[in-house]
């Protein structure tokens, strides 16, 4: 890559160990957020836009390896490796509920209307738990091949999709019946899944290669081979007309999505990247890494500078840059609590 036309990304640190899950809000009337799952054991949020730090959800006792906001983004969810899912308060920080499990709960997932959430992980089981009914038992799919790796929600929340750690493809489950419908047949175990914020489209990345689904006919419509091992991907929301794949080689490569030639690369970590996602405006896409940093990359020229000085953690006074970000951080509430290694 011609090294003048290199990016220099927003460097979010923050995190002491690997990042491994990435999740941005839709638009909301105060902009959008950025949820980020750590084997550190402590979730952060962070302005989207600009990556400052809001605050970190506290009380896990190991490895979270997949959190998410709700549509408003006024309460996140945390999977770990601590035998729990937890439900927080995205504006206080406070723990809601904590769902518990029998062992590694790997993803979860809020359901579009807000109301369920979806979890998965080594049980070999789904859960869906009833947010309106915390302490009710949760619904149970246990039909799942291997130990569950990534979730997701599609129409209207009647149907999800899951993957395995140990088994290719990526299995529909009927919500109402509670079993698998079909199965997307790939070469390797799916590491991401991703569905497009207008609902068309799933995409997957499974070893080196990235493929793209029909999210109604279910057929394939393109799939491409990557130049390594790569364990996320992302399709550009507004117009659909690029994504982003990164993995081992530590490298975040921007294909076009109709032909599959390379549009760009960007490297700055020092590690291998263990997640990639767009901005919900396609403006900007966030990447982390083995390194345990996130980096924000602008997919066009920057619009303004930006002091990155917020956008290195819970050790930093905030200086409040925009209204929702001193909002936030002045009713966030950050409890305390010892985390252990998982």
């Amino acid at each position: 890559m011609d090294k003048k036309k290199a990016a220099v990304p927003l460097v979010c640190h923050g995190h002491s160990r690997p990042v491994v899950d990435l999740f941005y809000s839709p638009i909301t009337p105060d902009g959008y957020f950025l949820v980020s799952a750590s084997k550190d054991s402590t979730p952060m949020l962070r302005n989207g836009e600009t990556g400052d730090w809001i605050g970190t959800f506290q009380g896990h006792k190991g490895a979270v390896w997949s959190t998410c906001l709700d549509s408003n983004a006024l309460r996140a969810a945390s999977a770990s490796a601590d035998f729990s899912a937890k439900l927080w308060d995205a504006l206080t920080g406070d723990v809601l509920h904590s769902f518990e499990h029998k062992h590694i709960v790997r993803a979860c997932a809020f359901s579009g209307d807000t109301h369920l959430l979806l979890t998965g992980g080594f049980e070999k089981k789904l859960r869906i738990f009833d947010l309106n009914r915390p302490d009710a038992p949760p619904r149970e799919a246990d039909d799942s091949p291997g130990s569950v790796r990534t979730v997701a929600w599609l129409h209207s929340d009647q149907s999800i999709l899951s993957s395995c750690s140990d088994s290719g493809g990526v299995r529909l489950w009927d919500v109402r019946s509670e079993k698998i419908v079909r199965t997307l047949e790939t070469k390797s175990s799916v590491t991401s899944t991703e569905v497009s914020a207008d609902g068309r489209y799933i995409t997957t990345a499974d070893g080196s290669t990235v493929s793209f689904w029909d999210a109604n006919h279910f057929g394939l419509i393109k799939s491409y081979d990557m130049p390594c091992n790569v364990e996320s991907a992302s399709l550009e929301p507004k117009n659909g007309n690029k994504f982003i794949a990164a993995g081992e080689d530590m490298w975040i490569h921007m294909f076009d999505f109709h032909t599959g030639e390379t549009i760009g690369c960007n490297k700055g970590h020092h590690g291998p990247v263990h997640c990639v996602r767009f901005a919900p405006g396609g403006d900007s896409y966030a990447s982390g890494s083995e390194d345990g940093t996130i980096r924000i990359w602008q997919t066009g020229p920057s619009s303004q500078e930006h002091d990155t000085s917020l956008a290195n953690g819970p050790d930093v006074k905030v200086k409040g840059s925009t209204d929702e970000v001193v909002r936030k951080v002045g009713n966030i509430h950050i409890s305390e609590g010892e985390s252990k290694e998982n």
